[in-house]
């Protein structure tokens, strides 16, 4: 009897042979890099030199088309490029979004003039980007922004504010959604997504300081900001379409698994006990199986897919598997404090990942959001 496929269906991922010659020249390196390893590292670990040294080893912007400063690689290879450096905790915070969805975005949508001057630059690691979705009192609701675009000569004047923006500080672009035209209902009709180049008149970044007193996250406020028409990306009114296929890379990437993977490592070389040992055989098992999935979806994107669903997927079970780890490595080391200021490296990695761990459930879309995409996507909701 034939069965019927569901929007979760997943195609096995397959790493082409030539990447394991590739996942050693990236381990080679790391080795030959002085950083110091840290939890979470793709939000918290910003370094534009380690990024520039990425973008001249052709590690950024790989599946950019060489025409626009790209190496035309498979989202495959960069799948291993990045699962080294997220392993490793190398610090790639600072050209992380850019690369991960704004350099795909911009290809897809964006003007042949946009093409040109974000592209080449964003894979040499000179040039970073913000994305501004979240707003105040709107969690992971996208279709509830109130940020305004409002026509102006020669554009659009932007008015609103922007939450939890990753990285606007040392952006040198936000990507800004925004409502084009006045809610009706339809909720998802009227948006446009707008590129503001920074420093930008009429915007002001204020820093988010988490439970460390660490600077990852910002408020942006948009106070009346020209964007000339040359800087809307894609089709005004067609944000929703854009900003959702944005979120298949943002959602479904290692880096939603691997967050604290830098604890398994470090457990992994203290598991003296049985308890212990077979702690981390559980945690890697889990870990392959999720690996899977993510693998799965990167294949699906390189065969020219959308797979939204799938990457909701991935996230919900990838960023509850990463708190979890928190709790397991604890269980099992029990004379290690959390200290963000120890000379050992599981107890600074642990007060890293303790601070980080309450957003990794909420950025990209909060696990209830996503299990209704998820839910739609089955027929049950």
């Amino acid at each position: 009897m034939a069965t019927t496929a569901t929007p979760t269906d997943l195609e096995p991922g397959v790493l082409p042979p030539g990447t394991a010659a590739l996942r050693e020249e990236v381990r080679a390196f790391l080795a030959a890099r002085d950083f110091t390893p840290r939890c979470d590292s793709w939000l918290t670990g910003a370094d534009p030199a380690f990024s520039r040294a990425l973008g001249e080893r052709g590690w950024l912007g790989m599946t950019l088309p060489p025409e626009y400063g790209g190496h035309g690689r498979s989202p495959l290879d960069r799948f291993v490029v990045i699962e080294e450096l997220l392993a490793a905790g190398a610090p790639v915070a600072a050209h992380w979004i850019a690369d991960r969805q704004m350099g795909p975005s911009i290809l897809a949508n964006g003007t042949g003039e946009q093409r040109r001057r974000f592209l080449p630059a964003i894979a040499r690691g000179e040039c970073f980007f913000a994305i501004g979705m979240s707003e105040p009192d709107s969690g992971s609701d996208l279709a509830s922004v109130r940020t305004r675009a409002e026509r102006a000569e020669g554009g659009w004047r932007l008015h609103g504010t922007k939450v939890w923006t990753s990285g606007a500080h040392l952006a040198h672009a936000i990507l800004v959604l925004a409502r084009s035209a006045p809610q009706g209902g339809d909720r998802h009709a009227g948006l446009s997504q707008f590129i503001v180049t920074l420093p930008a008149e009429g915007v002001t970044v204020r820093p988010i300081r988490g439970l460390s007193g660490d600077h990852h996250f910002n408020e942006v406020v948009l106070d009346g900001v020209l964007v000339p028409d040359g800087m809307v990306l894609g089709r005004i009114g067609d944000g929703w379409r854009q900003v959702t296929a944005e979120l298949a890379y943002e959602r479904s990437g290692p880096e939603r698994l691997l967050s604290t993977f830098l604890l398994v490592r470090l457990l992994r070389e203290r598991a003296a006990d049985p308890a212990a040992r077979r702690a981390v055989g559980r945690l890697t098992a889990r870990l392959w199986a999720l690996r899977q999935a993510s693998l799965a979806v990167a294949g699906a994107l390189a065969r020219g897919r959308a797979p939204d669903v799938q990457a909701a997927l991935v996230k919900d079970l990838g960023t509850r598997f990463e708190r979890e780890v928190i709790e397991v490595v604890r269980e099992h080391t029990p004379g290690v404090e959390p200290d963000a200021a120890s000379p050992d490296p599981l107890a600074r990695a642990l007060a890293e990942a303790v601070v980080q761990a309450p957003g990794f459930t909420l950025r990209g879309g909060t696990n209830e959001i996503l299990r209704g995409i998820v839910a739609r996507g089955l027929g049950v909701r």
